[in-house]
């Protein structure tokens, strides 16, 4: 199994995720980090990818790096969501195949769920109604990506752990306002909001319930089945590919958190819900009860993680 000398390649480390998994590794002490920048390697480039692989013989890959962005960003650029992610992800799932990494874990996303579901979701639910129309590429690619991974794990015998999170947020994130998520693109809005004088228009009516997760708790999480023995996923996955949402089982309405947002910037204007704007999913709250049998649980509150990224913002700014 992984000792602290192993390999470890983190594609996409200076993301929101692959950052937080970088310093949880750092802090745990691991010596074989391997990371690479955009310029230094083209993850879209199969070639380039393929020789990185050859070159560094990396034995665990986890693969952080993806086309993100929020409702707009999906919508507007969905031609890019879905290559790009198709591309970044078969190539680093061929080549981990073809060099013999002894694990990979790959990133997918709640946003695979049909629009309409039972919540809270259960894996099982995956490709069982249509998905939200704003962020159809994205989650398409990534249902393609799961599906390349359980044939890499039923027919190559590749070990590969599937992770499904909610949505994310953390320091390290995107706050330009017109890419990022909901959660750093609120920040962003109120604190320039306060320093203009302005109201603070929110997009969507306010009504959609999300869970939130704080990034370094999914850190901990790839770290747990990073070292978790493949027995142990067998007991809970069956002979299935090893697949688990990831989420805080914090359940809260945008225009709940707007308010949250706003008092801890101290926002004192007016907010607005502008209604033209799509609401996305209305409820996409996982049930996250399979991975919680690996003995990972959530640490940080949305309050607690709401106030450092705020701090973060303003110290970076």
């Amino acid at each position: 199994m992984i000792n602290k000398n192993s390999k470890i390649f983190i594609a996409g480390h200076n993301g929101l995720v692959g950052n937080a998994v970088y310093r949880n590794l750092k802090l745990k002490n691991y010596k074989n980090i391997l990371v690479q920048n955009k310029s230094s390697l083209n993850l879209l480039d199969k070639k380039k990818v393929d020789l990185y692989f050859k070159k560094k013989k990396p034995n665990y890959l986890i693969m952080c790096a993806a086309r993100v962005g929020g409702i707009l960003e999906n919508k507007n650029y969905q031609k890019d969501f879905l290559l790009d992610n198709l591309y970044i992800q078969t190539n680093l799932l061929s080549a981990a195949n073809k060099y013999n990494v002894k694990r990979t874990i790959f990133l997918g996303s709640s946003c695979i769920y049909p629009k309409i579901c039972k919540i809270p979701i259960k894996e099982e639910y995956i490709m069982t109604g249509k998905l939200e129309k704003t962020n159809e590429a994205y989650a398409m690619s990534k249902i393609i990506g799961l599906k390349y991974s359980s044939i890499l794990f039923e027919n190559f015998d590749q070990d590969i752990i599937c992770l499904m999170p909610t949505n994310l947020y953390g320091v390290n994130d995107n706050f330009d306002i017109k890419s990022s998520h909901v959660i750093p693109g609120l920040i962003s809005k109120f604190l320039l909001a306060k320093k203009k004088k302005t109201n603070v228009v929110v997009w969507g009516s306010g009504k959609a319930i999300r869970e939130f997760l704080f990034v370094d708790d999914l850190a901990n999480a790839i770290y747990k089945v990073l070292t978790t023995s493949r027995k142990k996923f067998k007991l809970i996955c069956k002979d299935n590919v090893p697949m688990f949402n990831v989420g805080s089982g914090e359940f809260i309405s945008i225009k709940n958190l707007v308010k949250k947002i706003k008092k801890i910037t101290n926002f004192k204007g007016k907010v607005i819900f502008d209604k033209s704007y799509p609401d996305g999913t209305l409820n996409k709250n996982l049930n996250s009860a399979k991975i919680r049998k690996l003995n990972w649980k959530p640490r940080i509150k949305l309050a607690t993680g709401l106030l450092e990224v705020v701090k973060y913002k303003l110290h970076n700014d």
